[in-house]
This record gives structure tokens, sequence and C-alpha cells, in this order.
């Protein structure tokens, strides 16, 4: 490679332009192309109807404040930000506002699974003790009939935990609610908040693999800490931390610029505080923006099934990545055919009323459970009333992002999923 000292000065000019040019090119490259709405086969009145909708939420006092954010075709048609970031001061919902985005970073961590995978360190069949060789000796408690949630024995696994298992949550492993909760609350694990722990996150994973699970691989859906665990295997695989991974290998290249495990400093002034509605519907502030754990905490746990930060857009980019088949801007994070195998449905019956793959709930029926959509559709949520969803079919990528913790009685995902739908007028399906 030449140096820029060893060049005439012509060629340090053409240098210096050269680099100032790439630098640019990423600074564009970070910033979503936008589209009139007709122009990506949307109708700017049914957006308008969208917007209409949820600012009467927070008019309504039904939450402080949110951002929406609607794309086709790799190019956003609606960026719009609603009501305050903090009730408590004056600053508008800005559109680059930051929210804990909790359960939505289980898609990170499974992208980065395959990602493992493509280049031969790991397999999806492979058990997760040979990873963490802790999980060997797990055992999963047996509840006898008319016993109370304290009576129950253990019993060894009939098969392993395979890291397939753990990206489809048929692992057995909850966040502590089986019969054995009293010894997850004795051991300082319960729930699915790990931000304010001050242990890295394979110390947490260790202490876990000793308690007993909720039920036998394979043979039900439980909801639990199954990514942060696999978030430790990434970490165990790579050599790198899980922080190092996201950035190095995934939110740096995507050029998802305000994605973190934690705030920095600089950016107080976009974090978003929790409100949650509280036994007389009303909304109450939960935590203050600038009292958080992601703030103010020890900075230790990162936790691959709920840590992340975001916002609207920067999370919008990673969907986006997913619905171009692994590339974004020039970026190859995935092959298409591991897109194809991470969004068809792995759980069957499991799951309930639609298909469940490698990190998301997956559509694989329209109608099955009455909500507007396309077969192949696949998304999820998070704890603080976030939600997200990609519709390869109609080329449609939607992300909602507010922080309501409890929401209560909520019909707001509801609602935001059919006015999104209903904004398309120009389908792709069928063609």
């Amino acid at each position: 490679m030449l140096r820029k000292a060893h060049l005439p000065r012509p060629g340090r000019i053409f240098f210096m332009l050269t680099v100032w040019l790439a630098a640019a090119a990423l600074v564009q490259a970070a910033i979503l192309p936008k589209a009139k709405p007709a122009d990506v086969g949307l109708s700017a009145e049914r957006l308008g109807r969208l917007s209409r909708v949820m600012q009467e939420y927070v008019d309504q006092g039904k939450t402080a404040g949110m951002v929406t954010l609607v794309a086709r075709n790799g190019r956003v048609a609606l960026l719009q930000a609603y009501g305050k970031f903090d009730l408590g001061r004056a600053q508008a919902m800005p559109p680059d506002a930051i929210f804990r985005i909790a359960s939505q970073t289980k898609a990170v961590t499974s992208v980065a699974v395959l990602m493992l995978q493509e280049e031969g360190r790991l397999l999806l069949d492979d058990p997760v003790s040979k990873y963490i060789p802790e999980f060997a000796s797990s055992r999963v408690a047996v509840q006898a009939p008319g016993q109370d949630v304290r009576g129950y024995t253990t019993v060894p696994f009939k098969r392993a935990i395979t890291i397939r298992g753990l990206l489809t949550h048929t692992a057995g492993i909850s966040y502590g609610d089986g019969p054995a909760k009293e010894e997850y609350l004795a051991a300082g694990i319960y729930g699915w908040f790990l931000a304010d722990k001050p242990m890295p996150i394979g110390e947490v994973i260790r202490k876990l693999a000793a308690l007993p699970f909720d039920a036998q691989p394979g043979e039900k859906f439980v909801y639990g800490y199954s990514t942060d665990i696999l978030g430790h295997v990434v970490e165990r695989v790579s050599g790198m931390s899980l922080a190092d991974f996201f950035e190095k290998r995934i939110t740096g290249p995507l050029g998802m610029a305000d994605t973190h495990f934690f705030l920095p400093e600089s950016k107080l002034n976009r974090f978003t505080s929790v409100y949650g509605v509280d036994e007389k519907g009303e909304i109450r502030l939960v935590e203050d923006a600038r009292d958080s754990p992601f703030v103010k905490g020890p900075r230790a746990c990162t936790s691959g099934g709920a840590g992340l930060l975001s916002t609207a857009e920067d999370f919008a980019r990673f969907l986006i990545m997913l619905l171009q088949g692994g590339e974004l801007g020039g970026v190859r994070l995935l092959s298409p055919k591991s897109v194809e195998l991470m969004t068809a449905d792995h759980a069957g019956n499991l799951y309930g009323s639609q298909g469940y793959g490698l990190g998301f709930w997956v559509t694989d029926r329209l109608g099955r459970n009455g909500q507007p959509g396309t077969a192949g559709a696949f998304g999820w949520g998070g704890a603080y009333h976030t939600i997200y969803w990609v519709d390869p079919r109609e080329k449609l990528v939607a992300v909602l992002m507010t922080q309501l913790l409890p929401a209560g009685s909520s019909d707001l995902h509801g609602k935001f999923r059919a006015l999104a739908y209903q904004a398309i007028v120009d389908s792709f399906e069928g063609r």
C-alpha cells in the first residue's frame, strides 16, 4: 500500500481527495435513503392515518412519546416522532431518540450465531456444552402432580441442549418462573434485565447452568435466557466480547452508530425515560433516563437477549439488511440462504398461533393469527413495548419505538400493524 508521504504533491492531493470521498461515502451510507410514499407503492394519505392515530396515543396520555418508521424496498417513506422523550422536560421526542430495545437484541445475537456458522466455527446442531461445559451436567425440574411450586425433583436431560434449541427457545430455559423459582431468586438470576449486574455475562451464564431448567429440551417453547446463553457462545467461539463482536462485525459495518449496550454520556440528551401504565390506566414515570443503569450502572454485563439500546433508523438498517438477503450498502453479513433458514418455521406447533424461526416469530400462514400481513413475514418486539417486523414479499420494514413498561392493555401494536399495512396501495404479492 502506498503511503501518503511517498507520493508526489499531485498524488498527495489525489490521495487526500480519495480519502475524503471514501469518508463521505461512509457517512452517506449511515443515512437510509428516503422516498416519497407514492414512489414505493404507499399512500401518503393513508400514512397520514397512521401518524394521526399514533399522535392520539400521545395526546390521550397513553404513552409519553414514540418514533415510527415505515420503509419499503429499502427506502424510508415515514420516519416520525411524537410527544416527548421525558414528560418532565420540554424537549420534543427527536426522530433519532435512543430507546432500550430489550428483546429486539435477540435478533442481533441470532445473526451473530449464523455468521459464525457461515465461517465454519460452529453448527446449529452442536450441543451448547461444547462451548460452555457447565451445561453438560444441567438438570430439569419436574413437579409432581399435586405438589406446590416448591415441590419438585430434578432429572437429567433426555437429550442435549443444542444451539438451534436456544435459537428457537425450545431448550426449556425460562427467566426463572418455573418450579425452581426460589433457587433462581436466591442465585440472583431472575428476570430478563441484566444491565445492573456487576459481572460479565459469562459468569451469569455459568451460574445459570447450575440451576434446574423448566422443561426437557425440544418438548416446549419456553421463553427465557436462551439468547443470553447464545451471546456467551459467541464470545467463546469468536474470542471477542459480545460488545466488541457486535461493534466490529455487525453494528459498525452497518452504520448503526447509535446502537450500544451502555449509553455514551454524550448521547444522554437523546436517551428516553421509561413510563408505565398504573392500575388507574394512567402513565407514570418508571425510570428517569439520567438515573438508568444503562447510564450509571456497572457497565459489565452485556445481555445478548435484552441488552441493547438503539434508534428506529439504526434498527431499520439491521432489518433492511435481512430484507435484502443479508446485505446492506455493499456490506454482507449473511448469505441469503442463512436468512432463509432463520425466517423459516422451526418450532411447529410448539409456539402457538404462528411459526417461530431462529430469533423471530414467523407468519407461516396468513389468517392463522388473524393479523394483517403476508406469509413469510417475521418480527419480534421488546419489553418496553417496542415492536418491529419485516415482510419480504411486500418489501416492507416497520419499526415502532416507545418506552412503556408495564404497557397494561395497550392495543398500540395492533393498531400500528393494521395502519402500516393499510398504507400499501400497490402490493407486490403475486407478482
